[in-house]
């Protein structure tokens, strides 16, 4: 749970190649606990590590990287997805407190965690500037987990809204400075796209591997029916772009471990893989035939869980965009 943080905030002091990896090993299983650890590592406990001040640090950070405590990390809104700039929880300063009200939406960890990263609007005029982030403890007044959301895929990880009801937080909670919040949110991002890049590649591999064992086993018209051109031609692709989505997502991963920035790389890894993973799941299905379409057998739950992929942390709408902007610049 603390995989990319240093020894001394209680961290395993490995880079984000190795949580890529471990991502990938974890979601060929259960793309559901692969996500509670990737939220946790790169948004909540993420956030801390790059805005928050020693104290911070020492009071947050490390009973997160130890795993004594989860965290969830929440910007979407009911009415503020792709556009996290339109968010409309608030938060006015009361001397030495901070009163919170709005509604978060599609909160990973949501109902168990014990520490939130929560962004809300500090100032209403200043446009991207205007969102700043906090630091809210499960327990807190005015602050409670709302309706837990009945989802496709992914079941096992819980996604919930938190809802802030003239909740009271410290002013000594503020994480990292007023205003910077929706700065601080897109390197956060950037870093959770190689994560679910590598969650999308171990969900295709786990239906790739389901579905290969599955041709060398099924039997049609007196033989297997990975000996028919059209059944090979199905794996010979999943491999192939397994493959690609895989190194991008290395090389997102290696390039974040050198200290670059990857708004570009992340962006380009979490929709190639993505994409990629949501066919190589769906031509699984289509091998296993009916019995792809049951649950007597794995390839159904990849089929499923694999979707969020393409949607969470920025769809693959928004990382066209993303890569569109990073290679021609803004041109409105």
């Amino acid at each position: 749970m603390g995989v990319v943080f240093p020894a001394e905030y209680g961290g395993a002091g490995l880079g984000y190649l190795e949580f890529a990896l471990i991502l990938e090993e974890l979601a060929r299983v259960d793309a559901s606990v692969a996500l509670i650890v990737s939220a946790h590592n790169t948004l909540s406990a993420g956030h801390i590590f790059l805005a928050g001040n020693e104290d911070q640090k020492r009071k947050y950070l490390t009973p997160l990287a130890r795993g004594e405590k989860l965290g969830c990390w929440s910007l979407t809104e009911p009415g503020a997805g792709s556009d996290a700039s339109a968010a409309r929880t608030v938060a006015v300063l009361e001397g030495d407190t901070w009163r919170l009200d709005g509604v978060k939406s599609f909160v990973t960890n949501g109902h168990y965690a014990d520490i939130a990263v929560v962004m809300a609007v500090t100032d209403k005029t200043a446009g991207k500037h205007c969102l700043s982030a906090f630091i809210v403890e499960k327990g807190a007044t005015g602050f409670r987990a709302g309706k837990k959301e009945r989802k496709l895929g992914m079941r096992a990880s819980d996604t919930a809204e938190l809802v802030l009801e003239n909740c009271r937080v410290p002013k000594s909670n503020t994480l990292g400075r007023p205003g910077q919040g929706f700065k601080d949110c897109l390197k956060i991002l950037d870093k959770g796209r190689i994560g679910i890049a590598a969650i999308a590649v171990g969900i295709a591999q786990g239906a790739f591997e389901a579905a290969s064992a599955y041709a060398r086993e099924r039997k049609q018209f007196g033989r297997p029916i990975g000996s028919f051109q059209a059944i090979q031609w199905k794996i010979a692709d999943m491999a192939t772009e397994i493959d690609a989505a895989r190194l991008l997502t290395y090389r997102a991963a290696a390039l974040a471990d050198l200290g670059a920035r990857v708004t570009l790389e992340a962006s380009k890894a979490k929709l190639f893989a993505s994409e990629a993973a949501v066919r190589a799941a769906s031509e699984a299905v289509q091998i296993f035939g009916g019995y792809g379409f049951v649950r007597d057998y794995p390839v159904e739950k990849f089929y499923r869980d694999v979707k969020l992929c393409a949607i969470g942390e920025g769809t693959s709408e928004i990382q066209r965009m993303v890569i569109a902007r990073e290679l021609l610049g803004r041109l409105d």
